[in-house]
């Protein structure tokens, strides 16, 4: 019997290469303004328009600044790139969301919350985390800029076809562990190499007991396992989530697609080729305290011995030694968005512990909505009195801290604790240090300057 992914894939192959790889149909792409430029720029060498432009959804996140949005962007670099976004877009007569777009924000989070992403569907950007998706039941992937020309020229990639993979998680995850804690769990025991050259179905029972929120910050860090993308098989809590949203099929359109959805998991005689299973129960509040994201401990915990020359190189760029536990570390910035952490769920989490509490004088904390809809849910929710309250200021959305591509850099030295996804030496700025984890453990070291067990404000 066939896994999901073998019959989403192989429902989208238009041919296969004999001993090559297979032309895949893709259902929508996502450009941003980073990696889509040169692709747009191949299409007018070669005289081509877009194959399937009402497939195809722009707009820019890594450049925008997350102050001052409706004023132009100071750094010449971003401005470039964010307007030539636009410019291509209207040149290929493409659907473009740019900043103060109501509709604008970070591409992974747009997507889902618009009902752009559906279950069954192939997805494709020139972008690394486009596996959130996966959340949605996609078969959702990163490709180059070649790939995206291909896409906009065809609505097709050339692409080989990776194995399979099943990370099961039984039992419930404790008091205050979060999806968050669940994915830098697995990388923490698998490494950030032991998906690489698969895509991961997640199962089990934690992994059905997540919310949405919690699914897309999930599937979004499958790429850090080194997968190639990661994915859920939808259920009920996916369709109450898609239902009623902009794009999302309506009426009798709707019906058939919920049909078509419920059809959409792996057999009971499913062959992976690979299968891991983990217990929840042996998960708490997880932190990074080295420089790639499976270098990852429970809270308790005290930092490894190092097991290898990388291992030690990471060690003293992080100003860390072995031994050490990571609670009490003195924190110099906060970080809540991106689009591992940038819902609304993020905001209440981290809310949950600020409320009736106090930013530490010495932090500077960025809290950052992955989209213009949250922002406006966290001020209809009342959740930015509170923040406010509590010495804290919302931004406008953007991907912010997660890269040094706009202002929001951490400077050299300073230790950072943050919700993105990625905490490899200079990501955050050039000599930033930084320690990712869970909205809930952001919060609680940003009201005590420390990092700190989240468990013991919740």
């Amino acid at each position: 019997m066939n896994t999901l992914f073998d019959k989403i894939w192989d429902a989208h192959v238009v041919q296969h290469v004999n001993d090559g790889p297979d032309q895949l149909y893709i259902d929508r792409l996502y450009a941003h303004e980073v990696t889509s430029p040169q692709a747009f720029d191949g299409l007018r060498r070669r005289g081509l328009q877009c194959f399937r432009p009402g497939q195809i959804f722009c707009m820019p996140d890594h450049n925008t600044p997350t102050h001052d949005q409706d004023k132009p962007i100071e750094d010449p670099v971003s401005k470039k790139q964010v307007d030539t976004l636009a410019k291509n877009a209207r040149d290929f007569g493409l659907t473009h969301y740019g900043m103060m777009d109501h509709n604008n924000g970070i591409i992974h989070v747009v997507g889902p919350e618009q009902g752009l992403s559906l279950p069954g569907m192939t997805i494709v950007c020139g972008d690394s985390h486009t596996s959130t998706h996966g959340a949605m039941g996609a078969v959702s992937f990163g490709i180059g800029t070649s790939e995206v020309e291909m896409v906009l020229a065809s609505q097709c990639i050339l692409q080989a076809k990776p194995k399979s993979m099943r990370i099961t998680v039984n039992g419930q995850l404790g008091y205050g562990v979060t999806a968050k804690d669940l994915a830098l769990y697995i990388m923490s025991q698998i490494t950030t190499s032991g998906a690489t050259g698969y895509f991961v179905e997640y199962a089990g029972e934690a992994v059905r007991s997540l919310t949405m929120e919690g699914r897309l910050t999930l599937c979004n860090l499958s790429i850090e396992m080194g997968a190639r993308g990661g994915f859920i098989a939808p259920d009920e809590k996916t369709f109450e989530y898609i239902k009623g949203r902009p794009y999302a099929p309506k009426g009798e359109a709707w019906e058939k697609a919920v049909a078509y959805w419920k059809t959409l998991k792996s057999g009971d005689d499913a062959v992976f080729d690979k299968e891991v299973t983990f217990d929840a129960a042996n998960i708490e509040p997880m932190i990074t305290y080295g420089t790639n994201p499976g270098m990852g401990i429970g809270i308790s915990a005290t930092i490894p011995q190092p097991a290898s020359a990388s291992d030690e190189k990471a060690l003293a760029y992080m100003q860390f030694a072995a031994g050490e536990k990571m609670t009490g570390k003195k924190v110099d910035y906060v970080f809540l968005g991106a689009c591992t952490n940038g819902r609304i769920e993020d905001f209440r989490a981290f809310v949950s512990i600020a409320k009736g509490r106090h930013k530490a004088p010495e932090v500077t904390a960025w809290l950052v909505p992955g989209s213009w809809k949250v922002l406006d849910q966290i001020k209809a929710e009342g959740l930015d009195k509170i923040l406010e309250e509590a010495g804290f200021e919302i931004r406008q959305p953007g991907c912010s801290a997660c890269l040094a591509m706009n202002d929001d850099k951490i400077p050299a030295g300073k230790l950072s604790v943050s919700t993105s996804n990625r905490n490899f030496e200079g990501r955050q700025g050039p000599g930033a240090r930084t320690c990712l984890a869970s909205p809930l453990m952001a919060a609680a070291a940003a009201v005590t300057g420390v990092i700190t067990d989240p468990r013991d404000l919740l």
